[in-house]
């Protein structure tokens, strides 16, 4: 057995030359014993023979950073775990993408809790100044870690803080930079630091930056935990904060200012013209209206609007979702793959797509572009809300007696929620002002079953939605 004594100072550096050199000699992980610092030696540690060296191994990088940052964790068998795993490395080079592997996963949470306990102490660091010497100010601060990141934190203080002396106590080790050079010395107990005037200042920015109205304590405990409230001025104060938040939320909403009376004006006349009936008494009149909606941000983006349809009279209307790629380029509704598939079994049982108003429940293509194509993208709850104010005013210039919804946003439009399309498709619904409503399937779908059955029962379903809907109006 080999002992190995990793050093408190430079340990990172050390392991890496000590698993250098066992791993060059091939020594196995089961005939290495390490320890830390002044540990006491292991009972069953055996002398330091060596064996002939042999070539070494070539380590990748990203185990090298590991084992930079694992080597400062406090857990004892950090440095065992970095060469056994690195002993399997040489045999398995893709060994550090595996992202089973047991070992790797347990060494990825030793970094992880190293690297948290460095961002805590960047964070939770609080100097109190002392007396000076010379021409330099001088602070201390005291900080507890759960491991031992003194050392590697100590290019970051003096480059942060260099332009002062400091020290940072903590239990393991105190770093201390004085005149521009870093040196550590060892630990000590909380040194009995003097008050600072700025920590009641800095308590009431702390206390002023809160909001109230947004508090989430697990959160907050979670990025600041309690542990180190105590070494926190500011801390003081979050017991009272936690308390009052409620109080003070509720002041504020109160305390919202209102809108100036002639702003509130010119708004409320824009929402009154806004949600005002179209005047138009003919769907082309309807139409070029409908050419200068804003209502919601898909105008930005489409070619035009797209409106319904067909005759004045039309004793059935046929809502669809929206307009596709074709039908934004055209100009007119259910012209596509899907409209052209609605006309083929629509033909099949009898509909004359002339007799009756197609027409859709939001107006304007809505899509991501993708390279020279654009892929249809569902319309959101709002969309639909905002082009339900076109799509009703249609229903009062056509008052069809019954109305086809195809698809999940038509029913949503129409009555008010799309849930459920497949179970309710076949049924008839009420609208509000009375007119009766039969739920199918959007064409588009048809198109979008990969499964060849599926597709089957699919197609019957909507070829027996038509048939019943024609047998509706006939009856």
């Amino acid at each position: 057995m080999r002992t190995i004594r990793v050093p408190e100072l430079d340990t990172a550096a050390a392991w890496r030359t000590a698993a250098r050199d066992l791993l060059a000699s091939g020594t196995s992980p089961g005939e290495v014993i390490w320890q830390y610092g002044e540990a006491q030696p292991d009972l069953f540690a055996g002398g330091t023979a060596t064996r002939p060296a042999t070539q070494p191994a070539s380590v990748p990088k990203s185990f090298v950073e590991l084992s930079q940052t694992v080597c400062w964790h406090s857990d004892p068998e950090r440095f065992a775990r970095l060469y056994a795993f690195l002993w399997r490395l040489r045999e398995t080079p893709g060994l550090m993408q595996d992202r089973g592997d047991a070992a790797l996963a347990t060494l990825r949470g030793l970094e992880k809790a190293v690297r948290r306990d460095k961002h805590k102490m960047k964070a939770f660091v609080r100097f109190r100044e002392i007396d000076a010497e010379g021409s330099r100010r001088r602070f201390a601060a005291w900080f507890e870690p759960e491991h031992h990141i003194v050392e590697p934190m100590a290019g970051f203080f003096a480059r942060r803080f260099g332009d002062m002396d400091w020290m940072i106590a903590t239990p393991d080790r105190t770093l201390i930079f004085t005149d521009g050079a870093v040196s550590l010395a060892p630990g000590q107990p909380k040194p009995d630091l003097p008050e600072d005037a700025t920590e009641g200042l800095w308590t009431t920015y702390f206390r002023n930056i809160f909001n109230p109205a947004r508090l989430k304590i697990q959160a907050m405990q979670s990025e600041m935990p309690k542990k180190y409230w105590r070494n926190l001025p500011e801390a003081a104060a979050i017991p009272d904060m936690i308390a009052s938040a409620e109080a003070r939320a509720r002041e504020m909403q109160l305390a919202t200012p209102s809108l100036a009376p002639i702003r509130a004006g010119r708004i409320s006349e824009r929402l009154r013209m806004t949600d005002d009936a179209p005047a138009a008494t003919d769907i082309e009149a309807l139409r070029r209206e409908a050419e200068g909606c804003t209502r919601c941000p898909l105008h930005r983006n489409a070619t035009q609007v797209v409106m319904g349809e067909g005759p004045r009279d039309a004793p059935l209307m046929i809502v669809g979702e929206q307009p596709g790629d074709q039908e934004d380029l055209a100009g007119r509704p259910f012209v596509g793959p899907a409209g052209q598939l609605f006309d083929e079994i629509a033909g099949e049982v009898g509909l004359d797509r002339d007799r009756v108003y197609v027409t859709n429940a939001v107006k304007h293509f809505k899509f991501a572009p993708r390279g020279k194509r654009r892929l249809h993208q569902r319309p959101d709850g709002g969309e639909v809300q905002a082009c339900k104010w076109w799509l009703d005013a249609e229903r009062d210039l056509i008052r069809p007696k019954l109305i086809l919804a195809m698809g999940a946003t038509a029913a949503a439009s129409l009555t008010g929620t799309g849930q459920g399309i497949l179970k309710r498709r076949g049924t008839f619904e009420t609208a509000a002002d009375g007119t009766e409503i039969l739920l199918t399937l959007h064409p588009s779908y048809l198109l979008r079953v990969p499964n060849a059955a599926a597709k089957d029962a699919a197609t019957r379903d909507f070829r027996a939605d038509l048939a019943l809907a024609v047998a509706h109006l006939d009856g």
